[in-house]
């Protein structure tokens, strides 16, 4: 195909950027839009030059792909028409409400030979790709995300609303099963947990340490991961990578050394250890347009998807759990 023909269904606070990224991309055709609330769907229309669909079908018909950007109750219900009528779908996180829900939309997906891809959107982050060719054999991963209140998404809590882009990301670094799960939550401003803290326990020994608040002063999103020989750690709002590895003193460049890179030396070993510091140089990109071309790219030429459905089913099927946890943790603390 020369151009994907593209629609994107629901026009909120993200689905316009999505209409906005569709228009700009050459190798995109965008059809129009589709929203319950046809006058902001007219508006966003107007401004990006397309069409406004009142039935969904007729935009479907017109399509190769959509981007599915609605609230996750209903999710399930329209992407399950989307898949059903052959159509590449790209579909917001969380997936949808249910594993089992998750778990037929791949199903349908993988009937119907079209691509499914979830909108992790972490996965596409200049610091995350940065590290993507590392070898990475993480033993422990300590995470934070926490965010300013803002009262769009306290209709779930905080773990599927933040805390999931890093469950996601854990997921695809550590090459193992999880274990075991602890956690534990607090509900501060919503009905539901506010601030939550996870321990997953891997089958290959791997804990990650996972904190997540929506009620911060200040926002923070980073992860460090800690791996033998070596330690990485990641700024995602920052977008910078900073890596401290210990290598054989006699194996160091002349060319570390005249760059200052060397932070210290441990008499360990008949050679002894050298620590060297790097900072890998990112350069700046928009985060959604790669994920949109990426997904293009998948439906274009069947390459590979970088956070496919199933990548997406695994990380709910975590988080519920994780939430699950939570509750029975405000259950018996409220007993106290």
């Amino acid at each position: 195909m020369d151009k994907v023909k593209v629609g994107v269904i629901g026009v909120g606070h993200l689905g316009r950027h999505h209409t906005r990224v569709y228009r700009q991309l050459p190798q995109a055709q965008l059809v129009g839009v589709h929203d319950i609330d046809s006058e902001k769907a007219q508006k966003v229309a107007k401004e990006f030059d397309t069409r406004y669909f009142e039935n969904l079908d007729d935009l479907l018909e017109r399509t190769d792909a959509v981007s599915l950007v609605v609230p996750t109750t209903i999710h399930y219900a329209l992407a399950c028409d989307i898949l059903d009528q052959g159509k590449n779908l790209l579909i917001e996180k969380p997936i949808t409400e249910t594993v089992k829900q998750a778990e037929e939309l791949v199903s349908l997906a993988g009937a119907k030979n079209v691509i499914l891809q979830v909108g992790h959107i972490e996965r596409f982050n200049p610091a995350f790709k940065a590290i993507e060719n590392l070898k990475l054999e993480p033993k422990f991963i300590e995470s934070h995300r926490l965010a300013q209140f803002n009262p769009r998404g306290t209709d779930v809590a905080v773990i599927l609303d933040l805390m999931i882009h890093d469950l996601d990301l854990i997921l695809s670094l550590v090459k193992s099963e999880v274990k075991r799960i602890d956690a534990a939550g607090v509900s501060v401003i919503s009905d539901s947990e506010d601030i939550a803290n996870a321990r997953l326990t891997f089958e290959n020994g791997c804990v990650a340490n996972i904190t997540a608040s929506r009620i911060s002063a200040r926002p923070l999103r980073k992860m460090r991961l800690f791996q033998r020989n070596s330690y990485i750690s990641l700024d995602f709002l920052e977008r910078s990578v900073e890596i401290y590895k210990l290598v054989d003193t006699n194996s160091v460049s002349v060319e570390e050394k005249e760059k200052e890179t060397v932070v210290g030396n441990l008499p360990t070993g008949e050679v002894g250890k050298t620590i060297v510091y790097e900072k890998p140089e990112i350069e700046s990109e928009d985060m959604l347009t790669s994920e949109i071309v990426s997904f293009l790219d998948a439906v274009k030429n069947r390459t590979h998807l970088k956070v496919s459905g199933e990548d997406g089913k695994r990380a709910l099927e975590v988080a519920l759990e994780i939430v699950d946890k939570a509750k029975e943790h405000r259950g018996w603390s409220t007993k106290l």
